[in-house]
Order: structure tokens, then C-alpha cells, then sequence
């Protein structure tokens, strides 16, 4: 239904469909193991990063805040984490084993409330914490902001010189509103085909 009243607004996207149909869903499960997967997704490819989440199971047995509570930053690097991830991964666990977190509880809170409470997280910055929303929450009205491939496309279906500032990604997902995650979805589609993945 998304898609329809997003063509119906949009020359562009009815193009995209026009061509390619209807986009993948591409959804995960909610939970922790999720949000350490799109931690992992920060700054690299998808498939690097889902390499590094397969060491990272099969390491651990499972990816669950005690397991990652328990390995520690130095295991997680060990197992090809950066610094960086290690510490957020690791700092996330200990949120969610220490009652400072329940991510069932963020789940029922309205789009605004349950990002703010997981802004709060170091290592949650706003891509992190809209891709969570869209594919693990299925929320249809969540922009990621800063989101390259969503720069790349918006570019390729408006025909534009150069790729869109933050800023003006989020303009044009002003018109998509309240489908601008089905609108996110389209643009990937359109991505990965324009790039023969």
C-alpha cells in the first residue's frame, strides 16, 4: 500500500517500481543480537559486516548481552571487532543486564520516545538507531539519516549533480511522509540494482 500512494506522489519512485517492483522487505528480528548486527553495519558493507556478526555466533555459541557481557571488549576485538564496536557492543550488554535497558519496553514506546531512549547509548547514533526501527521495529515513517546508498539513489531517480547533504535527504523524505521507510526501501532497491548487486 506503501509503494501505490508513494508512486502516486512521486514520478520518480513510480518509475523505480515501473521497473523494478516492489522492493525486498528486508526485516530482522528485535532484540539484541539485531542491534549488535547494525552496530557491526556502521561505516562498512553489509557483507563485512555480516562475516564479522557469523564469527562473532559462532565464537560465542550465541549473541546475547551475557555472552557479550562475559567475552569483554579484548575477546570481541579477537574475533575481529574494532575498538570502537568492542566498547559499544560490550557497553550495550552491560545496559540491557543491568536493568538500565529493556528493549521489549523501548518497543512499545511511540517512534520519538524509543529513539531518544536509545540516542542515550553510545554507539546508537541516529543510522544505527533508524535502521533498527525500520527493519527490526518495521516502523513505515523512519528516515536513516545519513545513509550513503540512500544519498547515491536520491541522486540517480532526481537526476541530481551531486549527492544530497544529510539535510537534504531529509527534505526530500519530507514528501514521503508517513512512508518514508518504504520510500528508504525503493531507493536501495534502486541502489543495488544500478550496481548490478
Amino acid at each position: 500500500m506503501g509503494v501505490d500512494i508513494l508512486t502516486e506522489k512521486d514520478p520518480d519512485l513510480y518509475e523505480v517500481r515501473a521497473r523494478l517492483g516492489y522492493p525486498p522487505i528486508w526485516t530482522r528480528e528485535p532484540g539484541f543480537a539485531s542491534l549488535i548486527h547494525i552496530i557491526l553495519e556502521q561505516q562498512v558493507s553489509i557483507k563485512a559486516a555480516a562475516t564479522i556478526f557469523q564469527r562473532l555466533a559462532s565464537h560465542l555459541g550465541s549473541v546475547t548481552p551475557e555472552l557479550v557481557q562475559r567475552a569483554g571488549e579484548p575477546e570481541l576485538r579477537r574475533v575481529g571487532l574494532t575498538r570502537q564496536k568492542s566498547r559499544y557492543c560490550v557497553e550495550l550488554a552491560n545496559r540491557i543486564t543491568g536493568g538500565k535497558l529493556d528493549l521489549a519496553q523501548v518497543e512499545k514506546l511511540d517512534d520519538v520516545q524509543g529513539r531518544s531512549h536509545l540516542l542515550e547509548i553510545p554507539g546508537l547514533g541516529p543510522w544505527t538507531v533508524d535502521i533498527y526501527y525500520m527493519m527490526a521495529l518495521r516502523r513505515p515513517d523512519v528516515w536513516p539519516q545519513g545513509d550513503l546508498a540512500l544519498a547515491s539513489a536520491i541522486q540517480d531517480i532526481k537526476n541530481l549533480d551531486a549527492r544530497p547533504t544529510k539535510e537534504q535527504q531529509l527534505a526530500f523524505a519530507e514528501q514521503w511522509k508517513p512512508w518514508r521507510a518504504v520510500a528508504a526501501r525503493m531507493l536501495w532497491m534502486h541502489y543495488l540494482d544500478a550496481r548490478g548487486q
